[in-house]
């Protein structure tokens, strides 16, 4: 489910030895990345070496050790897939708290991790109105546990949870949504991870060996047009592929769920970005050797998820 980087330019997420889960950013952090840069290094066309900023090896194996275990959740018994999201929602969870909590909201742990697990099981069982009511239901408990604390702080700290509640046990229930198609669930699922890692593989090569022309340098510096170009390219045929050899459908429907797909995990890195700068942060944890936190890696694949859902359902 993992590559070496996600998005479209290449982004640095070399995490650090550091006592807390989510990584504060700090004065040495250069010197660091510089010395994990050193460990793999590629060149571009004149020969110039580029510093790719991690363990690719270390990174490319435990990506491929969570894909293989997502791999073998979803055949032969896809309802299995329930405890893959079910976990991400705790562990995830855990990883925003903290960050959170180093700027001093207090999140509303317990009806969050109940309501995002069931969250999963809905969506999965019961489909797209399970999924909101349940959402729905979270968000009131989130509210009413919070009245305990009083009005200080309420609006910071609600406003968090509920974010956490959007972002992380919501945009993985579309990831259910998926699977629980009753004719070709797993081929949409494994459609949906395949096109997005060809997003992340397009953009990362593409924005190291060409990139020049910034995206956006004040969210994310390493963002590059030529990267998001890769990732066009790389999601327009992967999902021409796995639409016309997997799901059976016109090439065409997987050249937009494609672009679609290269649009939104894009817009994913950019609002992961941004919102670990908001935090001070560099990585949310170290869940995944070579890739950081969960939430690092989820980027991309929360933001897709619910796109090729709406893209698989209108045009297929």
């Amino acid at each position: 489910m993992t590559t070496p980087s996600s998005g479209s330019g290449g982004d640095d997420h070399s995490p650090e030895h550091r006592p807390d889960d989510a990584q504060q950013v700090g004065p040495g952090d250069a010197g660091a990345d510089k010395a994990a840069g050193q460990r793999f290094v590629l060149h571009k066309p004149g020969g110039e070496p580029v510093k790719t900023g991690r363990n690719l090896p270390l990174a490319i194996a435990s990506g491929c050790l969570l894909g293989a275990l997502v791999f073998f959740s979803i055949f032969p018994l896809p309802a299995l897939f329930t405890l893959i999201t079910s976990a991400g929602v705790l562990i995830g969870m855990r990883e925003l708290n903290r960050a959170f909590a180093a700027k001093g909201m207090d999140v509303a742990v317990v009806p969050l991790a109940a309501g995002g697990v069931a969250m999963q099981a809905a969506a999965y069982f019961g489909g797209a109105d399970w999924l909101v009511g349940t959402t729905a239901v979270t968000a009131i408990a989130v509210l009413v546990w919070r009245l305990k604390g009083g009005a200080g702080g309420f609006v910071a700290d609600t406003s968090a949870s509920l974010f956490i509640l959007a972002y992380l046990p919501f945009l993985l229930g579309t990831w259910m949504l998926l699977i629980a198609h009753p004719e070709d669930g797993q081929q949409r699922l494994v459609t949906f991870i395949l096109v997005t890692i060809s997003s992340d593989i397009g953009g990362y090569f593409a924005g190291i060996l060409l990139g020049r022309h910034k995206m956006a340098p004040v969210i994310s510096p390493n963002k590059t047009w030529e990267g998001f170009g890769g990732s066009v390219i790389g999601c327009a045929l992967a999902g021409a592929l796995c639409v016309v050899l997997m799901l059976d459908g016109p090439w065409w429907v997987g050249v937009v769920l494609g672009l679609a797909v290269a649009l939104a995990a894009t817009v994913g890195d950019l609002i992961e970005s941004l919102f670990k700068r908001d935090l001070g942060v560099k990585d949310m944890g170290r869940f995944m050797p070579g890739h950081g936190g969960l939430m690092d890696r989820l980027d991309s694949l929360l933001i897709a998820g619910p796109v090729v859902w709406i893209v698989l359902t209108l045009l297929l």
